[in-house]
């Protein structure tokens, strides 16, 4: 063989029972029109957009093709077909006479690179166009093109090879080859190969030497003893500092916030770990289309490496607009403009309002509103520090009370460390309330602390890791000079099973308490706990699950305890089902006596997007209410939790 291959997790819960129909649509502005929207497929439906439109091909010419892999098991086969594009665009036709033959040259790189992935270093593929080995063929070929142009491809594949003798030189000398995979008599594929030298490199980056290289991998197959002898060559370079930051592309964002925020700190030793945290920092604001963080090929003259941050700044406004239609809520429209570049150095604004239970409420009184102003600025006097405020009113109309909101808020949230962030602010609510214990105003203040620490390994679809939060809210309700305190904590964690996390098992356990008031009506009733739907138990409405009083209204209580479990299934590389069940308790003490504990349990379907899987859960109640919710279903982007 002559070659050798050496976006903020949304969701939607639906209240009761019933039919839903959910329709959205976004687009990002300039200051004066939309960019191009695409087509959205869900399932192989295009439920918005417009498809591509199909490419004419110039002197279009069909063909055939037959692949014979010869004594192939079935799992080299599929391979070699999935990375044959003869097989795969065999539908298709291809440019000119002299575009077939490019297109097999190409296979039969593709090929040969497979059989090396494979270990299957003694293969030969042949490629016959019309009767003819490519390399037989002249410079500008004719074929007969009354019938599709015969491809013949065929593959020898040859025995599979194993790692024979290894050696590692230069910078590399002394380190252990089992330590990157490669041990005498194991696997011998390129893949192996290559990641081993990459990681040689990688490690001796991660020593602080930025111009580490591989200067020399040999591969040499004996194809008497079916082994492949290794030798990997490395320089490792000098250890050196973090020098000059230097930043490209930017436009209306300020620079030097953008050197700042990354925090790559001159004169602090260079990691590789370091850089790629900068760029996934940068990218979370939302503000680039792309970010890419690099160091130079040379150190300075004073030792030093200089770091290149490289931007591509995409539109800074934006506006959505969405629907939602329940056979038993009614319709329900959305909307929000923002801007993520307010002041020049990532300042985000963002306007949002809704109202919903048209159709179903009565008169426009009874309808369900919100609106709201939010501001953030990341990187608030130090770089790890964001301020955050904002004003919301809503009028809210759950089974449980009615409620006419508004709350002011503002606070810093700083992050510790890459897994844990800490955040403290001030909060001040007005609410006009109307639930089981008569009309209400009430105005709190309030202290809202937290502390977060996020292990997973995927925030919107984990299958390692965990999740914990703690926090407390200290409130003093001005009006009926009244403290109080409430206090939650929640932790959720996956574990996987197979190399390839077929199966991820999920669970969460939340508890909550409030503290303080002599009465529980002196507790504003949108601070009291209440448990269903889709953020909790599933299967009941939402704020089902509640003490109720001796008219039958609910009261909302001071403790819950919920937990839930979930084994999330794929079916295919798209597809998954999640059987899942959820339990849950609210109580009128101060800790839940799990005295009344319901259990709802169901069935999800999970689809998979690059934006993070589209979930669509059905659940029933497992020990209803009298007159309850009988089953719930809920849709959102990303998992349950």
């Amino acid at each position: 063989m002559s070659k050798t291959l050496c976006k903020p997790k949304e969701s939607i819960a639906y209240r009761r029972a019933g039919t839903v129909v959910t329709v959205a649509a976004s687009a990002l502005l300039c200051p004066v029109f939309a960019t191009e929207a695409h087509a959205f497929k869900l399932f192989g439906i295009t439920l918005w957009g417009e498809e591509e439109q199909a490419v004419d091909v110039i002197d279009p010419v069909r063909y055939s093709v037959t692949l014979n892999a010869g004594a192939a098991d079935d799992a080299l086969k599929t391979a070699l077909e999935n990375a044959s594009h003869l097989v795969q665009d065999k539908d298709k036709p291809v440019s000119g006479e002299l575009g077939l033959v490019i297109k097999a040259r190409d296979d039969r790189d593709r090929l040969i690179a497979t059989l090396y992935e494979k270990s299957r270093y003694g293969g030969v593929v042949t490629v016959l166009v019309d009767g003819t080995d490519i390399d037989q063929l002249p410079p500008t070929p004719v074929f007969d093109q009354s019938r599709p142009i015969p491809v013949t491809v065929e593959i020898k594949p040859g025995p599979a090879f194993k790692l024979g003798d290894i050696r590692f030189e230069g910078d590399a000398l002394g380190r252990n080859p089992a330590d990157y995979g490669l041990v005498p008599g194991g696997d011998a594929s390129s893949l192996t190969i290559l990641k081993a030298g990459d990681r040689i490199v990688e490690d001796l980056k991660n020593e602080g030497r930025p111009l580490a290289r591989l200067d020399n991998r040999s591969v040499v197959a004996d194809h008497e003893t079916s082994e492949v002898d290794v030798v990997l060559t490395a320089s490792g370079g000098p250890v050196a500092p973090v020098g000059n930051v230097g930043v490209k592309g930017q436009k209306s964002v300020d620079p030097e916030f953008i050197r700042t925020y990354s925090r790559i700190n001159e004169g602090r030793p260079y990691n590789p770990e370091n850089l790629k945290k900068a760029g996934e920092r940068l990218r979370q604001l939302g503000v680039f289309s792309s970010v890419t963080v690099r160091e130079g090929d040379a150190l300075a003259p004073d030792g030093t490496i200089p770091v290149n941050i490289t931007v591509a700044e995409g539109k800074h406004r934006y506006f959505g607009v969405g629907a939602q239609y329940s056979t038993i809520d009614g319709f329900g429209l959305q909307g929000y403009w923002g801007h993520r570049n307010l002041f020049g150095r990532a300042e985000s604004l963002r306007l949002e309002a809704a109202v919903s239970r048209i159709g179903e409420a009565s008169d426009y009184q009874k309808m369900d509103y919100s609106a709201g102003i939010i501001f953030s600025k990341p990187g608030f006097i130090l770089p790890p520090a964001t301020l955050n405020a904002s004003i919301k009113a809503k009028t809210e109309h759950p089974d449980s009370y009615l409620a006419n909101t508004v709350t002011a808020a503002t606070g810093i949230s700083y992050e510790l460390s890459d897994q844990d962030t800490a955040s403290a602010g001030v909060e001040l609510s007005y609410s006009d309330t109307e639930d089981a214990f008569g009309d209400n105003e009430y105005l709190t203040f309030s202290l809202p602390l937290e502390y977060a620490r996020d292990a997973r390994d995927n925030k919107l679809d984990p299958t390692e890791g965990y999740r914990a939060t703690l926090a407390a809210k200290p409130s003093y309700e001005i009006f009926g000079s009244t403290f109080f305190s409430s206090f939650e904590g929640s932790v959720s964690g996956y574990q996987s099973l197979g190399a390839e996390d077929r199966v991820v098992f999920a669970g969460k356990a939340s508890l909550g308490t409030l503290v303080g008031a002599g009465n529980l009506e002196d507790i504003p009733a949108t601070r009291r706990f209440y448990a269903g739907g889709g953020g909790s138990v599933r299967g009941y409405a939402y704020q089902e699950i509640s003490p109720y009083d001796a008219k039958g209204d609910a009261t909302g209580g001071r403790s819950y305890a919920v937990v839930s479990a979930e084994a999330r299934v794929k079916i295919t590389d798209s597809i998954g089902l999640v059987p899942f069940v959820d339990a849950g308790t609210v109580s009128e003490k101060m800790f839940p006596d799990f005295s009344d504990v319901r259990i709802g349990a169901g069935l999800g379907i999970r689809y998979a997007t690059p934006f993070g899987p589209i979930r669509l859960d059905v659940a029933v109640p497992l020990n209803r209410y009298d007159g309850g919710s009988s089953y719930g279903i809920y849709a959102g982007i990303g998992q349950a939790f």
